[in-house]
């Protein structure tokens, strides 16, 4: 049987890429993207039909064998597969750098820009190619052969680092387990988690309940679990994963933190930079690290003494009720669940049954049918890596195919905890006429059906599920031809979030709301009554919310922003140092966050996490016309559409979204929608 990986067009079941194949199909796919290239290097007069468009073309076809490779990496680990993976990681990573540093290339994608015909490329094609020359500068083309290898060296290590940072990771999440066979020792847990618990002992062949660090048990033994003890042991547990006090030191992420943090420095001073935060701000919107602290400082400065009234409240609330002079962090989301109760009469738990995996879904759909102009509809059945996995077609209002996507929901063992988007193939016409259309995996990590009652959301969940399709619209509704600048490609990685955090807003609104809600049982819609108190939750709590995301942005960015070759601090110093001016809820000594904190040390928002709130700005502010002309106004949904999703990233964000608002953004918007305003 030929190689799968090399014939991914006709895929249709996944359970036939052996592991074994995975390296063969790199090593091919490499050998003959570097003849493409070494064929191109041999224009005299290069051209984008000559030069870009072959090296385009074969990209797309390592990058799809790649992103499908790293895709089942992440929801279906296992040991065969991990290997492969890791020894294919360093090739891909010393390939790209080596294509980065080509001066060859570099020299005509140059010549290509200065020709007079450039003018004549169409928007997108010259944006392939501005940003192109960026890349090759950042990736140290103009450095000497020596410096060169070092970058290189420098990249490989930071690859493998992140990778291993985050098998330690899930394997420390994975590893850990509490066997419960009394029931009362779970009081206060909803009927769904214990089904879950006890569902998860079955599967180890055991009797009672299992916990597990799998966010959804831990989420429901934090904010539910009357047993004070049990929130502290279970707390301990998920802040200490991966570091020097878990119970498997194995694990730990210390040294790779370090190490990571170092390197990266390092990288940035070889291309002429004076830390990391000032070579990752070289491809974002925000134009230099003072606009970025001015923007969390102002943010902080407007919400830092809301959230300390809230705390405040907060405590007081637990020693009234329950005497509790000495609030935990283990007893923040216990208590801020009572609280809520108490006070807004409403609980993620009484929400819950209103919404069914499936309305969500369909509620969902239907806001983007009626925006947008689209049909999604279920595939015809895939033999997928999971049963729990599922795919969908999406249709223009000519009933043409334009996009497609895989779902992947729930939580389990050997799956990266979270939730994300990655594109699978990306919108791209070849040389040869045939355009490739885009298709998206969409991944969260939600409690499972169990028995014959449905998965079931909070109103948290539904929040995320938006917002991840929100990714996969940016992806798969673009109208953009060249992948290098189709879907989210090319976008800013600080407004990448916008399309996402815009979708968001869609959970707050009642004619949407009403969409998107149906009792399992009766399928009655959410009572008006209950729907006011939920849309009050917007604003319960919403500065401390706040503040504790400037408190990650902040540390991510003083680390990368302040690191010191010469006498480093500790990642744990530059932590404890933001705690101390932000944070307004209690950290425990043991607190090692920044151990599972992979965003910034396996994902790619290093001296970036700031993008989430930088993004939310945009994402109010563009808000503002479907609240002024109706919620699913489709004039507003399709200049939307035709002036943001579907450009990807062949313009500036700021200027599509001027283009579309007529302003740029404000961050009084944002705030307004908190209530902090």
């Amino acid at each position: 049987m030929a190689n799968q990986f090399l014939n991914l067009s006709e895929l249709k079941d996944f359970n036939v890429l052996q592991a074994r194949e995975l390296e063969p199909a790199i090593d091919e796919t490499l050998a003959s993207h570097q003849a493409i290239v070494n064929q191109c290097l041999q224009q005299a007069n290069p051209t984008y039909e000559n030069f870009i468009a072959p090296i385009e073309d074969k990209d797309q076809i390592l990058h799809s064998i790649w992103s499908l490779a790293s895709h089942l990496n992440n929801v279906v680990s296992n040991t065969t597969f991990r290997e492969a993976y890791n020894r294919c990681l360093p090739k891909i990573t010393a390939y790209y750098t080596q294509l980065g540093q080509n001066s060859k290339l570099y020299q005509g994608y140059l010549k290509i820009k200065q020709n007079t015909e450039f003018k004549n490329l169409s928007v997108a094609q010259q944006k392939i190619i501005t940003n192109a020359i960026r890349d090759f500068e950042l990736a140290g083309v103009a450095l000497t052969e020596d410096k060169k290898q070092k970058f290189a060296q420098i990249n490989e290590a930071l690859a493998n680092l992140s990778n291993q940072y985050e098998e330690n990771l899930l394997d420390a999440t994975d590893a850990w387990r509490k066997h419960i066979k009394d029931v009362g020792e779970l009081a206060g847990l909803p009927e769904d988690a214990l089904i879950q618990a006890q569902a998860k002992a079955q599967e180890e062949k055991l009797t009672g309940y299992l916990l597990t660090l799998e966010f959804p048990c831990y989420h429901a033994v934090m904010t539910y679990a009357q047993k004070r003890e049990l929130r502290e042991e279970m707390y301990r547990a998920y802040a200490t994963r991966a570091s020097d006090l878990s119970d498997n030191k194995k694990f730990d992420n210390s040294k790779l933190m370090d190490e990571i943090v170092k390197l990266r420095h390092q990288q940035a001073n070889l291309v002429g930079f004076n830390n990391y935060a000032e070579y990752s701000l070289a491809t974002k919107d925000a134009e230099s690290p003072k606009k970025v602290m001015d923007f969390l400082q102002a943010l902080v400065d407007k919400t830092h003494a809301k959230a300390q009234e809230e705390f405040i409240r907060l405590k007081q609330y637990a020693k009234d009720n329950d005497g509790l002079a000495d609030l935990q962090a283990w007893d923040v989301a216990f208590y801020s669940e009572k609280y809520k109760q108490a006070f807004l009469s409403i609980s993620d738990e009484e929400l819950r049954p209103y919404f069914p995996e499936e309305k969500v879904l369909q509620g969902l759909f239907t806001i983007v049918e009626q925006l947008y102009a689209i049909k999604i509809k279920p595939a015809a059945k895939q033999k997928l890596w999971h049963a729990d996995a599922s795919y969908y077609e999406i249709y223009d209002d000519k009933q043409t195919l334009i996009a497609g996507f895989y779902l992947d929901l729930y939580a389990r063992a050997k799956k990266r905890g979270g939730a994300w988007m990655d594109n699978f193939k990306d919108k791209h016409q070849f040389l040869s006429g045939e355009t490739q259309l885009p298709l998206a995996f969409l991944t969260c990590n939600f409690n499972s059906p169990t028995g014959d009652k449905p998965a079931l959301l909070n109103h948290e969940e539904v929040l995320t599920i938006f917002h991840e399709f929100g990714h996969g619209l940016h992806q798969m509704l673009t109208q953009i031809d060249y992948a290098g600048v189709a879907g989210v490609n090319g976008v800013a990685w600080d407004v990448v979030e916008f399309p996402s955090q815009f979708m968001e807003n869609f959970c707050w609104q009642p004619e949407t709301l009403k969409l998107m809600s149906g009792h399992y049982q009766t399928n009655e819609a959410l009572p008006d009554a209950l729907m006011q108190r939920l849309i009050a939750l917007k604003k319960y709590q919403a500065a401390m919310q706040v503040i504790r995301q400037l408190e990650f942005a902040l540390f991510d960015f003083r680390l990368h922003l302040q690191y010191d070759a010469e006498n480093p601090q500790s990642v744990q110093a530059v932590l404890d140092a933001v705690r101390a001016e932000v944070s307004v809820v209690p950290v425990a000594k043991f607190n090692r966050f920044q151990h599972g904190f992979s965003h910034i040390f396996g994902g790619g928002y290093a001296a970036g996490y700031y993008s989430y709130k930088w993004a939310e700005v945009f994402a109010a502010d563009a808000f503002k016309p479907f609240l002024q002309q109706g919620i699913l106004d489709a004039k507003v949904g399709k200049l939307f559409l035709e002036k943001i999703l579907s450009q990807g990233g062949a313009k500036e964000m700021m200027d599509m979204y001027v283009d579309f608002c007529g302003h740029k953004p404000n961050i009084n918007t944002m705030l307004e929608l908190y209530g902090l305003q």
